[in-house]
């Protein structure tokens, strides 16, 4: 089952690719790789929650959000592969994932939190989808965001 078939399944589509908010593009393709800009959890163009971890956002809602910033992720690989939902299917594996977690001084749950990018992408990507990772915990994301996750891919070689 492909990338296509697999996010049906999850009842999730590839959103639009957020436009960029400063000077940078959402991914950039080097030679086998693309690597994404830090995508924060938009959906359709706006945040569903601003604020801190362990203080006004629940670990349970992080947790989501940070599915939807990896599900925002793999929008900006296909994106910048030309070729839709159907460009995902040429990832060999997620090389790398940085979750970042704006976080109430004493939450220290980051890799909880990080764990919606990591299981989103397993459950798209299956085995491609496994990754090496880290959750750092932040004082302050761009527009008070909870969670921000990039992704670095590596694809079929040309």
């Amino acid at each position: 089952m492909g990338a296509a078939e697999k996010l049906a399944a999850l009842g999730l589509e590839l959103p639009v690719v957020a436009a960029p908010v400063a000077v940078y593009v959402p991914a950039v393709r080097s030679g086998d790789y693309v690597y994404t800009a830090g995508q924060l959890p938009f959906v359709a163009g706006a945040l569903p929650a601003t604020g801190k971890v362990g203080a006004g956002v629940s670990p349970d809602e992080a947790f989501g959000y940070a599915q939807t910033a990896a599900l925002n992720a793999l929008a900006a690989v296909a994106d910048v592969l030309g070729g839709g939902v159907d460009a995902l299917d040429r990832i060999v594996r997620v090389v790398k994932v940085v979750g970042f977690v704006a976080s109430d001084p004493s939450f220290t749950g980051q890799p909880a939190v990080v764990n919606g990018a990591s299981r989103l992408l397993h459950d798209v990507l299956g085995e491609a989808g496994v990754h090496a990772r880290s959750a750092v915990g932040v004082a302050v994301l761009p527009l008070d965001s909870p969670v921000e996750i990039e992704i670095v891919v590596e694809l079929e070689p040309a």
